[in-house]
């Protein structure tokens, strides 16, 4: 029997899945998201793969697995894993793309109509004693400016345009299949640059990936870009947004408001003590939800667990390697490393 150590917090959010692949060969064992905690764990245990969530890891984990094994991450964006790190120690990584488009794509609409109807306001002050009847606004015929038009991106665009009427805008980097994404997902128009995408958003929707050419795009430069009034609503990855810059155009009433999923720091906190995202009324916060649907959460551990049985048989091209250069290490014993 093969074990395969998974962070708990993962574990628990498919138990079901994790028990049943013991059928399969592979015991998977809940194990400390702690990285120092859980590369203990894996060499007591004598666990040949693990599956990971979030959290960054940086050094021990690397060392605890064997050559061969496989680093599953628990989602599709794979920037907590170092991949020089693992591809030197010989170690697969892969990630579980596909699993969770429908569910964050939901959530950010879900995020975008809470801030149009002011439902978190509202909600409190009713709990308190209150009646506000806030006055918001309908989505249709909104402007919706969509950052990114890979998968999650493409479904927000399509729910948006074809289930609420919404105008969508969408910003990519190559100006390649601009029209198959228009007929497709009800993009009105696709652009490569911010600028004329933001400039008259109601809406402006994050969906890039959490990489070092995307660290703060949305610094204090372009934040100033979206007109005044505007929503900004992030689902993908805290790194992308300045928050020091977020909160003084916040504070400033330069923008509408801002519904987050994920943050710089998770759980969150401020960068700056005296620029707490928290204690600003027009601020709308979810702890990095995006993914936790049951739906989304059983397709990633099935996936994570697919990703491991085919390293098991050396099938490597069934797999999502996200480090394809560890393949020459693996395949080739003459290569050095």
């Amino acid at each position: 029997m093969t074990i395969v150590a998974v962070t708990e917090t993962e574990y628990r959010k498919a138990p079901d899945i994790f028990e049943a692949a013991a059928s399969g060969g592979l015991k998977c064992i809940s194990a400390p998201p702690d990285e120092a905690e859980l590369a203990r764990t894996i060499t007591a245990t004598g666990a040949s793969h693990a599956i990971v969530g979030i959290q960054p890891y940086v050094g021990p984990l690397y060392a605890a697995l064997k050559r061969g094994a496989v680093l599953a991450r628990f989602g599709v964006g794979h920037d907590s894993i170092d991949k020089a790190q693992a591809t030197a120690a010989g170690l697969l990584v892969t990630n579980t793309p596909g699993a969770l488009d429908d569910s964050v794509a939901e959530l950010t609409m879900a995020l975008i109509l809470a801030a149009a109807r002011h439902i978190p306001t509202v909600t409190r002050d009713t709990r308190e004693g209150g009646w506000r009847q806030i006055v918001g606004v309908e989505l249709r015929e909104r402007t919706l400016a969509v950052i990114g038009c890979g998968a999650i991106g493409c479904r927000v665009a399509r729910i948006a345009s074809r289930g609420f009427g919404m105008r969508v805008i969408g910003v990519k980097a190559h100006d390649t299949n601009r029209e198959r994404l228009m007929a497709d997902f009800g993009f009105d128009s696709i652009v490569t640059d911010l600028a004329p995408a933001v400039a008259n958003a109601d809406f402006v929707s994050l969906h890039v990936p959490g990489t070092p050419a995307t660290r703060h795009l949305l610094n204090a430069e372009r934040l100033a870009m979206l007109p005044a009034g505007a929503w900004l609503i992030n689902t993908a990855r805290g790194s992308v947004v300045d928050e020091a810059a977020l909160y003084d155009a916040l504070a400033a009433g330069r923008l509408g408001g801002a519904a987050l999923d994920v943050c710089e720091r998770e759980p969150y906190a401020p960068a700056d003590p005296g620029r707490d995202l928290r204690a600003l009324p027009n601020v709308i916060l979810t702890p990095h939800v995006g993914s936790s649907t049951r739906q989304a959460c059983v397709r990633m551990a099935r996936q994570a667990l697919a990703n491991i049985a085919a390293a098991q048989r050396q099938d490597y091209a069934s797999m999502n390697i996200v480090n394809p250069d560890v393949l020459a290490l693996l395949t080739n014993p003459t290569t050095p490393g």
